[in-house]
C-alpha cells in the first residue's frame, strides 16, 4: 500500500489533520481496505503517517493482532472501559475510551468517511477533539487504483463470473418452446427464479457469493436494476447481469448479456446492434487522461446519432438509454471513478465496467456490459465470453 498511503499522508498533510479514523465493521469497503481486516462487528481503525491503530473488542483482539495490517491492536478493556461504564455510564464510557485511544496515538483531530457515525463523532467532540468529514472520498480516490494483487482478484472473479454466465446460457438455449410460448426444463417451466438459483450454485461452487443476481425478461428487462422473476417466455429478451464477490479476498467482477430464445422483434434486434456498437465506441474512448464523461458522451452519441433518447439528450426520458455508462469494480461492485456524465480523468489500474443499453416498457430491453482495465496505453478488456442474442 506505498502508494495508498503516501497520497493519504498528502490528504492529511494539506488538511492539518493528525489522522484517518473509521468506524465500521469489515464489510464496509473501506474499513476493509486501509486496516486489512475482516471482523463482522463494528472496530476503529486509526491511521496516521506515523502509525495504525485498531481498537475493537476483546472477541477479536487475537485475529486483528495476527492478520490485520495494524502496527498496533488495542482492547477496550486497555483503557479501564468497565470501570468507566460503571462511572459514567455506557455511552460516556465509550467517548473517553476512544478519546484515550486517540491521545495515545497523537490524533488531536481526525478525517472521517461520510459513512462515520454521528454517535462517535459526538463522542469525539466531546473530548476536545476534531472531527472532519472527507467530503472527497480520498480513501474510495486510492482504492480506485489497482495493484497487480488487486487485479489477480478481479480477474479470478471474472473467471468464476463466466462460469456463472455460461450455466445461464446453457439452461435458456436448452429450454423446449412450449405451443403457448412458455420455455421448459426437464418438463418444468422456465423461470427466472431458477436460473439465479443455477448462477448462485455455480458461484458457491467456485468460492464466490452472489445474492442479487438479475435475470429479466420482457418487461422486467425494461428497469436496469430490476432482478427479474416468473417465468421466461419465448421471443423476448433476456438479460443476464452478475456481479459476484470473492469469499477470500472480497473482490467483484461484473458482466451483463443478454439473451433471447425464438424470434426477436425487429426493434429489439435493432436495439442489440447498436448496444453493441456503441459499447464498442465507449472502449475506443479509453485511455489515460480521458474522462469517463468522455468515454460516456462516446455511447451516447452512437445511441442518439441512431435516433435514440438518452439522459444526456432528454434528462426525464423513461426509454432509451437511461443509465450512466459504467463504474469502478473492486472491493465494492460500484464504486470509482464514475463512468458517466460526472465521470472524472481516468488513470492505468482503473478497473471499470462498460455497459451501454436500451430500454422500453412495451418490449423489454438489452444490455452489454463487459469489464476492463485501463492501461498506460488503453484498456485490456478483462471479459472472454461471446456476445450473441440469439441462443
Amino acid at each position: 500500500m506505498k502508494r495508498s498511503v503516501s497520497r493519504l499522508d498528502e490528504y492529511l498533510a494539506d488538511r492539518d489533520l493528525d489522522g484517518y479514523l473509521l468506524d465500521a465493521d469489515g464489510t464496509n469497503s473501506n474499513q476493509h481496505y486501509l486496516s486489512g481486516f475482516d471482523a463482522p462487528d463494528p472496530f476503529l481503525t486509526l491511521y496516521t503517517p506515523e502509525h495504525m491503530a485498531i481498537l475493537t473488542s476483546p472477541l477479536e483482539y487475537a485475529r486483528a493482532e495476527s492478520s490485520s495490517r495494524a502496527d498496533s491492536v488495542r482492547r477496550w478493556s486497555a483503557y479501564d472501559y468497565r470501570a468507566k461504564k460503571d462511572e459514567h455510564g455506557r455511552d460516556a464510557a465509550r467517548g473517553l475510551v476512544i478519546g484515550e485511544f486517540l491521545d495515545e496515538f497523537t490524533a488531536e483531530s481526525v478525517a472521517t468517511d461520510r459513512r462515520f457515525p454521528l454517535f462517535t463523532a459526538d463522542s469525539i467532540r466531546e473530548q476536545g477533539k476534531t472531527v472532519s468529514a472527507d467530503l472527497e472520498d480520498v480513501i474510495e480516490e486510492i482504492r480506485a487504483t489497482k495493484t497487480e494483487t488487486e487485479r489477480g482478484h478481479i480477474q479470478d472473479a471474472q473467471q468464476a463470473n463466466e462460469a456463472a454466465m455460461a450455466a445461464a446460457e446453457s439452461m435458456i438455449s436448452e429450454a423446449e418452446i412450449g405451443p403457448d410460448g412458455s420455455l421448459s426444463v426437464e418438463e418444468e417451466v422456465l423461470t427466472s427464479e431458477r436460473i439465479k438459483a443455477t448462477i448462485e450454485r455455480t458461484l458457491l461452487d467456485r468460492g464466490y457469493a452472489m445474492d442479487q443476481t438479475i435475470v429479466a425478461s420482457g418487461p422486467d428487462g425494461a428497469i436496469p436494476h430490476e432482478r427479474g422473476s416468473g417465468p421466461i417466455s419465448a421471443d423476448e429478451p433476456v438479460i443476464v447481469d452478475i456481479f459476484p464477490q470473492s469469499k477470500e479476498t472480497n473482490y467483484h467482477a461484473d458482466m451483463t448479456r443478454t439473451f433471447l430464445r425464438g424470434e426477436p422483434d425487429p426493434q429489439i434486434r435493432a436495439f442489440y446492434d447498436r448496444t453493441q456498437e456503441a459499447k464498442q465506441a465507449g472502449m475506443a474512448a479509453i485511455e489515460p487522461g480521458a474522462t469517463g464523461a468522455e468515454v460516456h458522451d462516446a455511447v451516447c452519441d452512437v445511441y442518439e446519432e441512431a435516433g435514440y433518447a438518452t439522459l444526456r439528450s432528454d434528462e426525464s426520458t423513461e426509454t432509451g438509454f437511461i443509465h450512466s455508462t459504467g463504474h469502478g469494480v473492486g472491493l465494492d461492485v460500484h464504486e470509482h471513478p464514475r463512468i458517466g456524465s460526472d465521470g472524472g480523468t481516468l488513470e492505468p489500474g482503473h478497473v471499470i465496467t462498460i455497459e451501454p443499453g436500451l430500454y422500453d416498457p412495451s418490449i423489454g430491453g438489452v444490455r452489454i456490459e463487459d469489464l476492463v482495465i485501463v492501461t498506460d496505453d488503453g484498456y485490456e478488456n478483462l471479459t472472454d465470453y461471446p456476445e450473441t442474442l440469439l441462443i
